[in-house]
C-alpha cells in the first residue's frame, strides 16, 4: 500500500521568509505617568512654582557666593572675589580666641533653646488634651498662640521695658525689699532671658503638631489598657506617648539641624556690649565682621563653618533616629 506523498512547490513559488522588524521603543510608564498628570493637574502644578522660584532664588543661588571663602573679596570688585588666597581665612577664625568664645555662646543658646522650648510644647499639649471644658481648652489655647504672631522687635522691646531697672519687674523686686537688679547689664542674665522669651513665645504655637498628632491616636488603645487597669499616667506614657513618637521625632531632628543658628534677630536686638561675653553668638558676629566691618571672606569662612557643623548635626541625628527609634527624614 503506498503511502500518499507530497511534492515540493517550485523554487519560484515560495514565500519569503518573515521579515525581522525591530521592535518598537515603548515610553517608559513613569514618564508617560508624569506627563498625563501634569496635563491633568496643571493648575495644581502652576502653584509649586512660586515656591520653587523662592528656593532657586534665595536659598541655592546665594550658595555660589560661599566661594569668597576662599578668594580674597573687595567692595565694589569682583562678586565672585579677585584672587585665590585658599583656606587662609579659614586658618584665620581657627585661630581667633574671639571666635572660640562665640562658639562656646552659640553652643550655650542653642543647647539651652534645645533643652527647653523642645519639650514644653509636649507637656503643654499633653495637658490640654486632658482638659474637657472645651471654652477654657480654648482660652488657654488663644493665650498661648498669641505671643506667635508678635514680631521679634515687639518680644525684645516688652521684654527690655520688663526687666529694665525702673521696669516692673524690680518695682515688685522692690516691695519685698531687694535691690534692682540690672537684667539687662548683666551678662549672667542674658542666657535666661533669651530662653524664658523663646519659652513664652514659641511654646503655644508648638503645640498645634502635638495637639494634630494626638487626634490620630486610636481610642481603642485606650479602652485596652483601661482593661489592663492603667492609670491616666501609665496610659499617657504606654499609648500617648509612643503614638505621637514620629512627630517628636521629626521635630528634634529639625530642631536639632538649626543647633547652630541660634535667633538672629532676637540677640541682636537684646544684647549690649555690656553682655557681649554670653550673648555674642555666631550669627551676631557675622553681622559685625562682614557688614559692620567689611570683612566679607572672613565672614563667609565662618558661615560656611557653622553650615557644615550645621550638616553633620542633622545628617547624624537622621541617622541615629533611624538606627534606635525607626523614624527619621529620609
Amino acid at each position: 500500500m503506498s503511502t500518499p506523498t507530497t511534492s515540493a512547490p517550485p523554487p519560484g513559488t515560495q514565500d519569503p521568509p518573515p521579515s525581522r522588524t525591530p521592535p518598537r521603543r515603548t515610553r517608559s510608564p513613569s514618564r508617560t505617568g508624569w506627563r498625563r498628570a501634569l496635563r491633568k493637574d496643571w493648575q495644581l502644578y502652576s502653584l509649586a512654582v512660586l515656591p520653587l522660584l523662592f528656593f532657586l532664588v534665595f536659598r541655592y543661588l546665594p550658595m555660589i557666593g560661599n566661594v569668597i571663602a576662599f578668594r580674597r573679596f573687595e567692595p565694589g570688585g569682583s562678586i565672585l572675589g579677585e584672587h585665590w588666597v585658599g583656606l587662609r581665612y579659614v586658618e584665620m577664625f581657627l585661630s581667633d580666641p574671639t571666635f572660640w568664645q562665640v562658639f562656646r555662646n552659640t553652643l550655650w543658646l542653642g543647647g539651652l533653646t534645645l533643652v527647653f522650648c523642645f519639650p514644653i510644647p509636649i507637656v503643654l499639649a499633653l495637658l490640654l488634651n486632658e482638659v474637657r471644658r472645651r471654652s477654657l481648652k480654648r482660652f488657654v489655647q488663644s493665650v498661648s498662640y498669641l505671643p506667635h504672631f508678635l514680631s521679634i522687635v515687639i518680644v525684645a522691646g516688652i521684654t527690655l521695658q520688663m526687666l529694665a531697672t525702673d521696669g516692673p519687674v524690680n518695682h515688685v523686686l522692690a516691695w519685698f525689699g531687694h535691690d534692682p537688679i540690672r537684667f539687662i547689664q548683666e551678662p549672667e542674665w542674658f542666657r535666661t532671658l533669651y530662653v524664658g522669651s523663646e519659652i513664652w513665645q514659641t511654646a503655644g504655637w508648638g503645640t498645634i503638631l502635638y495637639l494634630a498628632a494626638l487626634t490620630t491616636i486610636d481610642e481603642d488603645l485606650y479602652e485596652a489598657a483601661r482593661i489592663d487597669g492603667a492609670n491616666r499616667w501609665q496610659q499617657t506614657w504606654h499609648v500617648t506617648l509612643p503614638g505621637i513618637r514620629p512627630t517628636m521625632v521629626t521635630l528634634l531632628i529639625l530642631n536639632i539641624g538649626t543647633f547652630m543658628a541660634v535667633g538672629f534677630e532676637k540677640v541682636l536686638l537684646l544684647y549690649n556690649p555690656l553682655t557681649y561675653p554670653t550673648a555674642d553668638v555666631i550669627s551676631t558676629y557675622l553681622y559685625r565682621t562682614g557688614v559692620e566691618s567689611n570683612s566679607f571672606s572672613y565672614a563667609a569662612a565662618i558661615g560656611l563653618f557653622e553650615a557644615v557643623i550645621g550638616l553633620v548635626l542633622i545628617t547624624s541625628a537622621n541617622q541615629l533616629s533611624r538606627r534606635t527609634v525607626g523614624t527619621s527624614l529620609w
